[in-house]
């Protein structure tokens, strides 16, 4: 290479190697050698958008690390796992998520570097994710239906924080734009969503009515509480329920690897009728899970059985203990395994179990198509609402309610995603709310002279 052909820019350096220019330049100590252009002139032109870029502070526009998008995702992932330290089953609904972005890379071009990857290939996608087939249940066996919107959706929204990690750990080209976030994921409409069935008051006393005593007690309180499926099973005796003053304790129990959804605790109350239920179910027992397997309901008793939870979390550690070695420590996803075989050591119903007798009683009732004992959440929400339950309280109540400081705060929108207004309802506060208006009383008295 003829050193006369090198010439500079203010901070940069362009020099010739074969047909091709390239540039040379130091950002924030840092060397940086990019490819530019055949053409001198061109190669000119961004040495000096470069340098003017330099100068000023700003990235410059040719500075980032290049990554596939494999190598992307597993850095993204680490990110949750170590920095943020997100829960392992969010983890793991994101690993899921974006196993489909691989997938769809995997057929066009295996190494394809993030930095590549722009808006058509994010249409392409959409378009792919459309054409896919899925177990709504992640069983193998079962059978599968297309993708719906919301499933679409909520990939792209996973691969929209991909790629916002991408650009802010500079792996994208300084300037470049999401592609996730400029075909407007948020626009796209929710066409097919699964219907919201509600249950009929008639309905409703005949699903408890076909319970059998072991389910009955779970079934109602679900109905009750509006408790998420696994709020139930991990409640544990004595702390959760105080049935002298008729609540719940939802809490979060880290040390024996589980912890709420939303990490938000909260307080339930509970009808009398209900507390008088539980006091049934629990019997003479002072420790252990409320809600036992089927099995426990006897003679027969768990292997952790009576066992207070600090003597649950006791057992735990020592499972650790015995599972670490120096050269391999446990994994945070081994722990959680370790953890729910501490739990179902300790007689806890696993959450599957809740949906299959839910399924049971379903088809019982002739309703084979209920599937999912999240609908009593939806019924207890709309069930507040009926009641015209103060929105802030509902919001408690259901456990979305922010808490100060907490990132993972759901807003007042998720509190309506599971409200669904009955028509006597909203015609009943629609009509309290006409009634106040002065056109209402200039209507009846013309109503009036008109009888006349």
């Amino acid at each position: 290479m003829a050193k006369s052909q090198n010439f500079r820019v203010g901070k940069v350096t362009v020099y010739l190697r074969g047909q091709v220019w390239y540039l040379r330049y130091y950002e924030q100590s840092k060397r940086h050698q990019v490819r530019a252009s055949d053409d001198k002139t061109a190669a000119r032109q961004l040495a000096a958008q470069v340098n003017a870029q330099l100068e000023t502070g700003a990235p410059a526009a040719t500075s980032f690390q290049a990554i596939t998008i494999v190598e992307l995702r597993k850095l993204w992932l680490e990110h949750h796992e170590h920095v943020l330290r997100s829960s392992v089953a969010t983890i793991n609904r994101y690993r899921t998520a974006s196993d489909h972005l691989l997938n769809f890379v995997a057929q066009q071009s295996p190494n394809k570097q993030a930095s590549r990857f722009g808006v058509h290939d994010a249409e392409s996608l959409v378009r792919y994710l459309r054409t896919l087939e899925v177990a709504p249940n992640g069983h193998a066996k079962a059978s599968k239906r297309r993708l719906r919107d919301k499933g679409v959706k909520y990939i792209l929204e996973v691969c929209r924080s991909l790629f916002n990690f991408a650009i802010k750990r500079r792996h994208m080209p300084p300037y470049a734009e999401n592609p996730f976030s400029v075909i407007e994921i948020d626009r796209i409409p929710v066409e097919d969503a699964k219907p919201f069935v509600d249950l009929s008051p008639e309905k409703e006393r005949e699903f408890l009515e076909a319970c059998d005593d072991w389910q009955f007690p779970i079934f109602a309180t679900l109905l009750l509480t509006g408790l998420r499926p696994g709020e139930l099973t991990h409640l544990l005796l004595p702390d959760d329920v105080d049935l002298d003053k008729r609540f719940i304790q939802v809490r979060n129990k880290p040390k024996l690897g589980w912890q709420v959804k939303t990490r938000n605790e909260r307080r339930v109350p509970l009808m009398p009728e209900l507390a008088e239920l539980l006091q049934t179910h629990i019997g003479d027992r002072k420790t252990g899970p409320v809600f036992m397997r089927r099995r426990f309901g006897g003679s027969d008793h768990p292997l952790l059985g009576g066992q207070i939870e600090a003597e649950l979390e006791a057992e735990l550690d020592k499972r650790i203990q015995d599972a670490t070695s120096e050269t391999e420590p446990a994994t945070r996803t081994h722990k959680a395994k370790l953890a729910q075989q501490v739990w179902r050591d300790a007689g806890v119903i696993r959450t599957d179990r809740v949906r299959l007798g839910y399924m049971q009683v379903t088809k019982k009732i002739d309703l084979p198509d209920l599937t999912a004992p999240k609908l009593f959440r939806h019924l207890f929400a709309t069930a507040l609402q009926d009641g015209n339950v103060d929105p802030l309280i509902r919001m408690q109540l259901m456990g979305h309610a922010p808490n100060t400081g907490d990132r993972t705060g759901t807003p007042l929108s998720m509190t309506g995603h599971y409200t669904h207004t009955r028509e006597h309802t909203w015609r009943k506060q629609f009509e309290e709310a006409m009634r106040q208006r002065p056109g209402i009383g200039v209507l009846v008295k013309r109503l009036n002279v008109g009888s006349k």
